[in-house]
């Protein structure tokens, strides 16, 4: 960081606005798949479930525990997923997180991506379950997308480092 980036006492975001913006950026992450994208290996990512993770596991009260369910209902609605699979299946991650920050006092990055990559899979898994027969030959492709997902997750963490390093840490 350079003398010019640091500004101990640069006011930030208005507090309305930094609290919008974990939730804008999440959507933003859902919206991701109305794109038109041409792929041989159709594995693109969830990239509003990999926003969700790295607001809840970087930056805890950005976002309140009930930000699951409308996020998963926007996801459900903006990527053709069965209504409400996202919400239920983004809630129940948001709780398992809850209960393993329970038990663990402190974490490091490494425990960060670990639980984002369980999450990341039960969420993939289950929404297969739902959203496809089970006779559908399309595992290989959903290992894939979960490896796929589970390495973007620091990208995903990083973007969100910066954007709350901009909003300011005072509207949390």
């Amino acid at each position: 960081m350079s003398p010019q980036d640091y500004k101990p006492f640069d006011p930030g975001l208005p507090p309305g606005r930094a609290r919008a913006l974990p939730w804008i950026t999440v959507m933003a992450g859902s919206l991701v798949t109305i794109l038109p994208a041409i792929a041989t290996f159709p594995v693109l990512p969830p990239f509003g479930l990999l926003m969700l993770l790295a607001w809840r596991l970087l930056a805890r009260f950005a976002l309140r525990p009930w930000a699951a369910a409308p996020l998963g209902a926007f996801d459900d609605l903006a990527s053709g997923q069965p209504l409400g699979s996202a919400v239920l299946l983004w809630s129940a991650t948001f709780l398992a997180i809850e209960l393993i920050e329970q038990r663990l006092v402190f974490r490091d990055f490494w425990q960060d991506w670990l639980i984002a990559a369980g999450g990341i899979a039960f969420c993939l898994v289950m929404g297969r379950l739902i959203a496809v027969p089970l006779g559908a030959q399309v595992d290989t492709v959903l290992v894939a997308q979960i490896v796929m997902t589970i390495m973007l997750f620091p990208l995903a963490a990083r973007t969100v480092a910066w954007i709350d390093r901009k909003r300011g840490r005072e509207a949390a």
